[in-house]
């Protein structure tokens, strides 16, 4: 079988970058040739199970994906999920715990819970650490089940945590991304993998901006995206 890497990706219900770098590590049982994935759907299945991750063969709806839906912009989610600083903790399961916590866009207790050992369930399958001080902390499978609407949380650490990420520089700032199907997982992450793939985008982070000034240079880097 032959998909597009985009594609490909909402099979499994993970980011590019995730799956990019699965490839060249040889740990999906696939073949990229230039932008195409070839793959056996039987082959991959088996390993989607024997990994707990999930698989939707091509041109397979979910559920969640059938109502049409208006695609979130970051500055939508992001104020919804809100801009925290000096978040405490010394280890991935305390930061993650404050930041859920903080999160104001979460109403019951039992939809905290549920995010908390979701996020946690994530980190200890693998790292969301994805480099440069910065990690995106996320559910492996969007919470379909909870009541908690689309959002960014932006925390920045009070001090840096080893969340062993791929170059093993220790994290001070958390995307943590909730939503409630993977098309708009993907969104989201794609738009906000386009910032953090832009080193003039790192640097400002790095300074810990106010949240008037983040969300204006968030708002700024989407322009240019929907311009491109």
């Amino acid at each position: 079988m032959e998909l597009e890497l985009d594609e490909f990706c909402r099979c499994l219900e993970l980011p590019p970058s995730t799956v990019e770098r699965w490839i060249r590590q040889g740990r999906i049982p696939v073949k990229r040739i230039g932008e195409k994935c070839h793959f056996s759907d039987s082959a991959l299945k088996k390993w989607a199970e024997e990994h707990n991750l999930p698989y939707h063969p091509p041109g397979e709806e979910e559920a969640g994906d059938k109502q049409a839906e208006k695609p979130e912009t970051l500055s939508e989610a992001i104020g919804r999920g809100g801009i925290y600083y000096d978040l405490p903790g010394e280890t991935v399961e305390e930061v993650l715990s404050e930041a859920v916590s903080a999160m104001k866009g979460i109403e019951s207790e039992e939809d905290r819970k549920t995010l908390y050992e979701s996020l946690t369930a994530r980190e200890n399958m693998m790292s969301t650490g994805i480099g440069n001080g910065v990690a995106i902390p996320h559910p492996r499978t969007p919470l379909t089940q909870s009541n908690i609407e689309p959002q960014i949380a932006v925390c920045f650490l009070e001090k840096p945590v080893d969340f062993k990420a791929v170059d093993k520089k220790p994290v001070y700032v958390l995307f943590v991304l909730v939503a409630s199907n993977s098309k708009q997982h993907l969104h989201l992450l794609s738009r906000l993998s386009y910032c953090l793939r832009d080193s003039s985008f790192l640097n400002f982070l790095s300074g810990i901006p106010a949240w008037e000034t983040l969300v204006k240079k968030i708002v700024e880097f989407e322009s240019r995206l929907n311009e491109g």
